[in-house]
């Protein structure tokens, strides 16, 4: 009898293993555990529970190229025409890809600063269409210590970017947590403490390289330390334009920044220039403490933008630093929309007019860099 019990109990086991092994079970099983653990996630960050840090912490390394070229020559990528805005109105799929076909004629890696559905739609566009492009994917976060209800908003776009990063592993080169969250003139700062909660949940739920964006005002002090330990690499922003230097002299400026002051105060850490460029108009009548019409001592023009572009490029060339220029398009949306001057600073970085026409700054930029590289 006991023979007959264990061939019968034998067969059932693999009649369980085999129904197990089948695809669309096995896919089951693996949607369910991914489900249990973006919940987990969510509770551990809604709770507040205390993350810990990898260990050992093995750096990754970010590695800005495609199929063996370097693509170090980057671009911030903000997708909001006319009439648009984030948590508003997102562009359409046949918007994105005009956009990054623009895009792709003069760069393959670009910086989106969000994890929301804009976002997953310019990867969706990506991988759909084929196109050779490596995103660095945006965490944005907000103070949630004096404004509580951000809190809520901030944990959906940690998980969004876990979410996105490990179904688009392909496309998404690196996860930037947090912009300009903590040097002392943001207007979202918010408590490193919290900063450093999100950056360890993102980095011990993903495989890719993790890092936070933030001025160069921030990289320079001993604060920044705790955080430099606690990401793959450092994603600076250096202004020259924003910190009243001359045309002449910007580049010399920040490369000093860049090399003198930012990296031999992280001298362990790969270094990335996240933000850098030169506006086309300004608003020279607002001025006071921060204020665009008193910081800025510049020339602000589309000669000045195409001699900053040529200098800039010329810099990356010699130095080889994954360069992340400010911006590809205006976007008219920011600092205050509508209800602003037309000539307010941040509605004109982008080297493209919001109608995605290339501005006559950039296309003398590109026929005379055409010219120095024969």
């Amino acid at each position: 009898m006991k023979p007959i019990i264990f061939c019968v109990s034998l067969i059932f086991l693999m009649l369980l293993n085999c129904q197990s092994q089948r695809p669309e079970i096995a896919e089951e099983k693996q949607k369910e555990q991914k489900i249990n653990s973006m919940e987990i996630i969510q509770q551990a960050l809604e709770k507040e529970l205390i993350t810990e840090r990898q260990d050992p912490f093995i750096t990754r390394e970010f590695d800005p190229y495609l199929n063996g070229k370097w693509i170090g020559k980057a671009i911030s990528y903000g997708c909001y025409r006319k009439g648009q805005a984030p948590g508003i109105k997102g562009p359409s799929e046949s918007q994105i890809l005009q956009d990054l076909e623009i895009i792709l004629n003069h760069w393959n890696l670009i910086r989106v600063y969000g994890s929301d559905k804009d976002s997953e739609r310019i990867l969706k566009v990506i991988r759909k269409n084929n196109l050779p492009i490596k995103v660095m994917l945006g965490v944005w976060l907000e103070d949630e210590k004096e404004k509580p209800k951000r809190k809520n908003e901030n944990i959906k776009e940690a998980l969004k970017a876990i979410k996105l990063a490990n179904e688009y592993s392909e496309i998404i080169s690196a996860i930037n947590v947090g912009n300009e969250t903590q040097v002392f003139w943001s207007a979202h700062k918010m408590d490193i403490d919290d900063l450093i909660h999100y950056i360890r949940t993102v980095r011990n739920n993903t495989s890719v390289p993790v890092t936070i964006a933030d001025d160069y005002n921030f990289w320079n002090k001993p604060v920044s330390k705790s955080v430099a330990s606690e990401v793959d690499f450092i994603v600076v922003h250096i202004y020259p334009l924003w910190n009243g230097q001359t045309l002449e002299n910007s580049i010399e400026w920040m490369s000093n920044i860049f090399f003198n002051e930012i990296k031999e105060f992280h001298s362990d850490k790969t270094l990335v220039l996240g933000e850098i460029g030169w506006a086309t108009n300004y608003d020279s009548t607002r001025t006071g403490d921060g204020q665009q019409g008193s910081l800025i001592k510049g020339e602000v023009s589309y000669s000045a933008q195409e001699k900053f572009l040529l200098e800039l490029s010329s810099w990356i060339d010699e130095n080889q630093v994954t360069t992340f220029l400010f911006e590809a398009f205006d976007e008219p949306w920011k600092g205050g929309g509508e209800n602003s001057s037309p000539n307010e600073i941040e509605k004109h970085w982008g080297v493209f007019y919001e109608n995605r026409m290339p501005k006559e700054s950039f296309k003398n930029y590109l026929k005379a860099y055409k010219t120095e590289q024969r």
